[in-house]
Parts: structure tokens; C-alpha cells; sequence
């Protein structure tokens, strides 16, 4: 079989037509920069996600960089994350002169754990970045709060839980990545909604912050050639912008489709010792970007090798929590121990998931899974 952990060839098959009169409409109006289907699909984003603006990039770290930019956030000032993520926002914090604080995760989640908030805050504290990883919310309800009581923004990394939904105490909803001031997204090409090169967004209800970042994606323009601030050059091109105006229609169905294939992983792998599954929150819905298991009594790596020798992918996000990389151990100050990313780290496997998985390639590696833990 030629399982993938994300079939992209097959989805493109799935939606050919569509996609090829979306890019041939672009080829034919010559407009590759700044073309209608830009705004267009600008439009139905802020719609899908119920909120006001929607302000494209290059790439999902360019939007993380231009929400930190717009909050005026100056050098040597703080920004609390979690130490298990991935590297983009840490990055863009420290590329900015800022001070990254780590706090730790929740085991289950993944998640930032909220309950450490608090004790992370200090004079110097300016933001909160909370990444909603693998595909699920983190608790946004306790986030908003700390950051309300202490004046500090809050920033949502939703690259990979983007159509996620969080419910309140209150039973009241809202999608993912617009609980904060500011929102970010990644439209790599395997993420929940995904085009085929890079893009990104920034997502906000403020018209302020709005305004700001569009002029600091556009080389600081207020209009054409009149340069207010000291901006970049960050654009969605008019060809991924059309690619991702079709995919968003399927936007709902493709994470159905990836329901399903979670739905089958909890239920034969949970009566496993060997493995924990991923836990799942209560107040919020999972995409399931990833399907992250954990491998116990250091034994991870040698499933991973032989799912490999069975020609079944799998991957590792992330070998090692933020703290522990080379380029960022001596600058990323750990507020508390962060026992649980480490942790993680040394555990953590992702299963091939994706919208176009058969069922025969899926009993394939739940066998392959089963049969490992019962040749010891």
C-alpha cells in the first residue's frame, strides 16, 4: 500500500475539475498579485469563521510576526507560550527581541495548561500566544480572563486546529482563532485547510489592529506609495487564494473525513496498555490535524521503526520540547519544571490521518500497531 500521511495527490484527484477551472480563471485575468480571488476568499473565510476581517500573508510565521508587530510589543518586554509547540512563534518572538517565558502543557491536550498562567506573569509581560495544536482549542475561557485582569494580549496560533469550535461555560460557541484580539493561521499545504505552496492569515474583530496589520503585510502603505509605517512584503498570491476558495467548501467534510479515521484509531488502539490515545476536551471540538498517540516505557522509537519497515509512515511532532533546542536554551526562560513537554517529547508518535484514507489502509496500521506489541 502506498499510505501517506497525508494524501494530497488524492484529494487533488477528488476536486480536479474545480481546482483546475479555479487556477485556469487566475491564468486567463493575469492578475497573480493582489487578484480578486484574494479578497474573494477572504470574504468566505471571515464568514466560515463568523468574524469581521481576515488580512492574508505569506505564510502562517509572517502572520504570527505581524500580530506581534501591530501590539507594539518593544524589545526585551515578554511573551508567555508553551514549551511543547512548534517553533514558529517562538521564533517570531525572539526575531522581534522579545523575551519567550515557556509554561508547560497538559499532558491529555497537548495544550497550554491554563492553570499555570498566572504564575508565569510578571511586570514585564506584554502577551499570551496559545497554540491550539494537533487540531483541538485550548481552554480559552481561562486564558481570557488571566489576560484580562493583568492588560495583556492574547494571540492565537490556529495554524493546526483551524474550524475547530470552543464552548463556554456559558454553552455559547465560537471557531477557534477568533477567542483573542488577534488570530493566526497557516494554509501549508497540510494543514486542515490547506493550498499547494505557502499562505497565511491573520485573523481579528478589531478594525484598529485590522487596519495595522494590512498596512504592515502591504510595506506599510496607508495608500498606494504612501508608506505610514515601516512594514514588509507578506501576500497570499492570487493562485493560492483561488486553490483554497475551493477547498474551503469542503471544509466541514474533509474534517468529518478525518473524524472518522480518529473515531477507528480510539477505538481499536485504546484497549492497549502499551499506548495512551490522544484525550480529547470537553469544551472544544477536535480536526484532528494530527493524531498524536503516546508510546510508553521508551519504546516509541522502536514502534516508529517498524511501522517504517512495514512501509507505514509516521512522525515525530516534536522530538524536543522549545527549552531544550540549541538555538533557543539559552534565551527562552521555563516558568515551572515543563516536566510534561519533556515528557511528551520523548512519547509523542502522529498515525498517517487525512481525508482520503480507505479503510483497508487503516486496518493496515492498527494491525501493524497491534502485531509490534505482541511479538515482545
Amino acid at each position: 500500500m502506498n499510505i501517506q500521511m497525508v494524501d494530497l495527490q488524492r484529494q487533488y484527484t477528488r476536486l480536479k475539475n474545480e481546482m483546475d477551472e479555479a487556477v485556469r480563471n487566475v491564468m486567463a485575468e493575469g492578475i497573480f498579485i493582489n487578484g480578486p480571488q484574494v479578497k474573494t476568499f477572504c470574504n468566505h473565510l471571515a464568514g466560515y469563521l463568523n468574524t469581521p476581517h481576515v488580512i492574508p500573508c505569506g505564510n502562517g510565521t509572517d502572520a504570527i510576526r505581524l500580530a506581534l508587530r501591530v501590539l507594539e510589543i518593544k524589545p526585551g518586554e515578554e511573551v508567555i507560550l508553551p514549551a511543547f509547540t512548534y517553533i514558529a512563534a517562538v521564533e517570531m518572538v525572539v526575531s522581534l527581541g522579545l523575551t519567550p517565558i515557556l509554561i508547560d502543557v497538559d499532558p491529555e491536550t497537548y495544550n497550554i495548561n491554563a492553570e499555570l498562567l498566572e504564575t508565569a506573569i510578571s511586570r514585564r509581560t506584554r502577551a499570551i500566544i496559545v497554540v491550539h495544536l494537533f487540531g483541538q482549542s485550548c481552554d480559552m475561557e481561562p486564558v481570557m480572563k488571566i489576560a484580562k485582569k493583568y492588560k495583556i494580549a492574547v494571540i492565537e496560533d490556529n495554524a493546526q486546529s483551524l474550524g475547530a469550535d470552543y464552548t463556554f461555560p456559558d454553552g455559547s460557541t465560537q471557531k477557534a482563532g477568533t477567542i483573542a484580539q488577534i488570530g493566526t493561521t497557516s494554509f501549508f499545504p497540510t494543514k486542515p485547510l490547506a493550498c499547494y505552496g505557502d499562505g497565511g492569515a491573520v485573523i481579528t474583530s478589531d478594525n484598529d489592529l485590522a487596519e495595522g496589520i494590512f498596512m504592515l503585510a502591504n510595506h506599510g502603505q496607508s495608500a498606494r506609495y504612501h508608506h505610514k509605517i515601516v512594514g514588509c512584503n507578506s501576500r497570499l498570491d492570487t493562485l493560492q487564494a483561488a486553490i483554497l476558495d475551493v477547498k474551503l467548501k469542503y471544509m466541514d467534510k474533509f474534517t468529518e473525513a478525518r473524524r472518522r479515521v480518529a473515531q477507528l484509531y480510539d477505538q481499536t488502539l485504546r484497549p492497549l496498555n502499551e499506548i495512551r490515545i490522544p484525550g480529547k476536551a470537553s469544551f472544544s471540538t477536535h480536526v484532528h490535524h494530527q493524531y498524536t498517540i503516546r508510546v510508553k516505557e521508551g519504546r516509541r522509537d522502536a514502534l516508529q521503526t517498524y511501522l517504517k519497515e512495514n512501509q507505514i509512515p509516521s512522525a515525530v511532532y516534536y522530538p524536543l520540547p522549545v527549552h531544550e533546542q540549541e538555538a533557543y536554551r539559552w534565551i527562552a526562560r521555563i516558568s515551572g519544571d515543563a516536566s510534561a513537554a519533556a515528557q511528551l517529547s520523548k512519547e509523542v508518535l502522529s498515525l498517517p490521518i487525512h481525508t482520503e484514507m480507505t479503510d483497508d489502509e487503516q486496518h493496515y496500521i492498527i494491525e501493524t500497531i497491534i502485531n509490534f506489541f505482541r511479538k515482545v
